[in-house]
């Protein structure tokens, strides 16, 4: 994939950083609120900005929107549990995911990485809080792969909703950057009057 320009870059970061605070708060979303957008974030991060610091600030970001969300705006803690770090490796799975493939330009194999890491991140996540969290204390298999069905297929499908309005909106503004600019081209090299036009 062509490297970003700065300007570029900059843009995308602070629409990243937006999206994940607006959304963070309230994860499951409701009538106020859009469901949580990080892990889309988090894998669009990887494609576009791809260097490790980014994915650093992304991950400390998170983790001061959860500790505003429980300590000032009366999100419960339930989740936070030891548990938690594995938040590290889940959402590394998302950014470099979306490293990897970025140098793909495919629409749909980027959708297709996308929905592997959004999978993956998933089943780490879900899986550190249900046998390391606490919160079950007679946990086993039947019950962690209900539960993975449980609310996998939410996590999943919000992520690739996000993924894919993302990526359309990306090829919306490159479609047109490219016509604007050759109907310019098109404009400047168009006879005039004095040239014998029309």
């Amino acid at each position: 994939m062509k490297a970003l320009s700065r300007t570029h870059g900059a843009m995308i970061l602070i629409l990243l950083i937006a999206c994940m605070i607006a959304t963070r708060f309230k994860h499951f979303g409701d009538a106020m609120h859009l469901p949580d957008a990080s892990m889309a974030v988090l894998f669009i991060g990887g494609v576009y900005l791809r260097r490790h610091l980014a994915f650093a600030g992304f991950m400390a970001l998170a983790v001061l929107v959860d500790w505003v969300s429980v300590s000032y705006a009366g999100v419960s803690d339930f989740c936070i549990t030891p548990a938690y770090a594995f938040l590290l490796p889940a959402y590394a799975v998302l950014w470099y995911g979306g490293r990897a493939c970025g140098a793909s330009r495919s629409f749909l194999g980027t959708l297709a990485w996308g929905f592997v890491a959004a999978c993956l991140s998933f089943a780490i996540s879900n899986g550190g809080f249900y046998w390391l969290g606490g919160r079950y204390p007679n946990p086993h298999v039947a019950e962690y792969a209900a539960r993975l069905w449980q609310w996998g297929p939410l996590f999943v499908r919000t992520t690739m909703s996000y993924i894919a309005v993302a990526l359309l909106a990306r090829l919306a503004l490159t479609y047109l950057v490219k016509n604007a600019g050759g109907a310019q081209l098109a404009t400047e090299a168009a006879p005039t009057d004095k040239q014998g036009g029309r």
